[in-house]
Formats: structure tokens, sequence, C-alpha cells
């Protein structure tokens, strides 16, 4: 009869308690747990024999009992505006991207939570992929980290920054994301400030005033790109299921418990929501919920429906938006010439 090989568990699905009751179950002493637990987090170790203080047949235990299913990072390409994009293959062969934006002042990663996407959008490409299965919390913080070290490598910088606009919708990998979060601010963990950690979503309302409920401190960012329901319906499907006045609703609430504004995430598209129409609908929905607006420059992914607009009617939703004194940025591209602008993440590699 041959044997099969036992499929060990990846020691980071454990907490530090239960890393040290295994300890205290081999005889070994308790306090190994923070030893171990420190190597897996705050130093982001891939292998157990790079953990220096922990004897070789400990060790050897470790590596007898479990599994450390580091990600890889299988391609990185880099863009003429400094740009880069990781393809990140995870341990069962699937892959995800994520994005390293530098700017003057900033290094910002922006991450994937789920291995392609459910929710259909037209405009996306990451939407025309099939829905494969949800990030693990060490997936999620792993691509963090290959980010931080990027930055620390090729700019001399430390990360600031971290935005979940990747692959997937974060709120329907609410549990596996905000464990992901807690380790990336934990002191175990990154230690970095939740203020500089922004989630995006399509607007999932039940699951924002769940957020509210749970009393996340990071920011949320929603993609609206229509104040028109028949119009954000055309664009994404989701509005059929909860439209723009079940969304206000739930950002209400979020503002009331929370004290944060909401950030919009609109791309204007030519002949499409181009036209005051659109801009003023927008202007009066943002009259009901405390909040601010980032115009994005799209990028085409085929030469489909969804092209980019003249660059007048991006200066006129600002002028709109600030007659009616709403904060607005007009946010350019970046990446674009590696397929790692905003709507672009498809895995082509």
């Amino acid at each position: 009869m041959i044997a099969t090989e036992v499929k060990k568990r990846d020691i980071r699905q454990l907490t530090q308690d239960e890393i040290k009751d295994f300890f205290v179950s081999i005889g070994e002493k308790p306090f190994r747990a923070k030893q171990v637990y420190e190597w897996l987090w705050k130093k982001s170790v891939k292998d157990f024999d790079q953990m220096t203080n922990i004897s070789l047949p400990t060790r050897e235990k470790l590596k007898e009992h479990f599994a450390i299913n580091h990600i890889k990072v299988d391609d990185m390409q880099r863009s003429s505006d400094g740009t880069i994009k990781n393809a990140v293959k995870l341990h069962d062969g699937l892959v995800v991207e994520s994005v390293l934006i530098p700017t003057d002042t900033r290094i910002t990663a922006c991450i994937s939570s789920q291995v392609g996407c459910s929710l259909d959008c037209n405009f996306c490409a990451t939407a025309r992929l099939k829905r494969m299965r949800n990030l693990n919390p060490d997936e999620i913080y792993d691509q963090v980290v290959a980010i931080k070290e990027e930055g620390e490598h090729y700019f001399n910088r430390p990360l600031t920054n971290i935005v979940y606009m990747g692959m997937g919708e974060p709120l329907l990998n609410y549990k596996n994301v905000l464990k992901s979060i807690e380790m990336i601010t934990s002191p175990e963990g990154l230690g970095m400030s939740p203020k500089r950690i922004t989630l995006s979503t399509v607007g999932v309302p039940k699951m924002i005033k769940q957020l509210a409920d749970d009393e996340v401190k990071f920011n949320l960012a929603v993609s609206l790109h229509s104040a028109i329901d028949e119009s954000r319906s055309r664009m994404m499907p989701i509005n059929e299921r909860s439209n723009l006045a079940e969304l206000a609703d739930s950002l209400q609430y979020w503002y009331q418990k929370t004290k944060r504004k909401i950030t919009f995430e609109y791309v204007v598209w030519r002949n499409i929501n181009d036209d005051e129409k659109h801009a003023k609908a927008l202007a009066k929905y943002c009259g009901k919920v405390a909040s601010k607006v980032n115009i994005i420059e799209y990028n085409p992914i085929d030469d489909g429906e969804f092209q980019q607009a003249d660059p007048a009617k991006l200066d006129m939703y600002k002028r709109v938006l600030e007659e009616k004194g709403i904060i607005v940025n007009v946010r350019r591209s970046r990446g674009k010439d590696i397929d790692a602008a905003c709507g672009q993440l498809a895995n082509k590699s």
C-alpha cells in the first residue's frame, strides 16, 4: 500500500496561544510560542530553518507538524513611472496581482483579497475572471510585506499606505480581510496605523454596517461611478440588488458610528457618465453622505463600450462638485504600460 502524504496545516492559521498549546503538548517551553510567532509575522520568515533562536530538534518538530504557505512573487514588472506590479503565486498554484505605487511622498501597496471576482462590473478586467477562492489572512499580509520590501529596496523608503483595491471584493472575504488588517496593524505584525489603510468596496450595505458595528479604525472607499440608479446598474450589476438609496443608508450609518468620511471613487467614461446630469447627481448624492470624491482617469481594457472621457469632462466634474463645497481630487493613472492601473488587474501573466 502506498502511503499518502498528510497535508500539513499552515502554522499561521494558529493563534499564539494555540502554538503555545502545541509546544506544551510536545514537552517544550511555552515561551517558544512567542518566539515562533514573532518569526512568522514580524520577521515574515518563509522557512522554519530561518528561526535561528529555535533549536534544530524543535525546528524539526515544527516541520513535522506544520507548513508555512508563504506567497512567491512569480513575476515582477516595472512601469516607466516607477510603479511595480507583482504576479503573486499562492501555495496552491493560483495567482493574484498586487501593485506598488510610488509618489514623491508615499509608497502605497494595492493588494488583492480574492482570486478573481464574482461581481461582474462591466468595466473591470478582474471581473472577467472567475472567482476561484478567498485569500487567507496570511496571503494578504504577505503581499504587503513583499511591497514593503520592494519599496525599501528600489526607493529606499518605507511603506506608507495600503489600499485594498486589487483583485476581488474585500467585503465578500470579510473575516480574512479583517484578520489581515489586525496583523498589519498589530505590534506583533507590521505595526502600521489603521489610518493609513483604506478598504475599497463596490458597496455591500449589510457588510458596511457590520464594519461600523465592529468599530474598525481604517478608512472606507466606495466605487460609485454613477449616482443615477439606471446608469450604475448598467455598469455594476450589484446595484440591482443594493441600490443607491440602500447604499446611502449604510454609509450614513458608517459615519454616525465612526465619524469618518467616505471616499467615493468615481470613473468618468465617454458618452456614459460624462455629462452635467451625472455630475450634478453625484454632487446631490454627496450631500446625503459625509464624503469626498476621487475622480479617476479610466484605463481601457479593450476597444469596447467603456472608453476614457475627454480631460475637459473631468474638469467639468471638478467644477460642479467644488461649487457645492465638496472636496474633489482628480487622480491620473499610474502603471498603465504594465496593466497595473485601476481596473486592469487580470492575471495576464
